[in-house]
């Protein structure tokens, strides 16, 4: 994947994507970086309008019939966009639980008591 290291922006998919219409199946494989658009016509078209650089592809099925070639490549695409990479975390404040509320409750009753 690309998120491994922080050395530039990201080029290839994060991670092994598969999208499906009718009988064609669609692969995409996160690549090295320089190793281009290894795709056919139709769907390398698609990655370089989605900004892909390096990216591995696999299909099978009748990829002749066109409209769902280039629907299975878009719903492909569309999955990498719904991963959350590690860099787009963010951290969550954790709730103070009810023991601790607790416990800090006594304390402050006897603090209170022994004066």
């Amino acid at each position: 994947g690309y998120w491994g290291n922080k050395i530039g922006m990201p080029h290839t998919v994060p991670m092994k994507v598969t999208g499906r219409c009718g009988s064609v199946c669609v692969r995409l494989v996160p690549a090295p970086r320089g190793t281009g658009l290894v795709a056919a016509r139709v769907p390398k078209k698609l990655l370089q309008f989605a900004g892909v650089e390096d990216v591995y592809t696999s299909s099978s099925g009748s990829t002749k019939t066109l409209g769902n070639f280039v629907k299975a490549t878009f719903l492909a695409i569309a999955k990498t966009y719904g991963y959350l990479t590690p860099d787009l975390w963010f951290d969550r404040s954790l709730p103070v639980s009810p023991v601790q509320k607790n416990s800090d409750f006594l304390e402050s009753q006897n603090k209170g008591a022994a004066k």
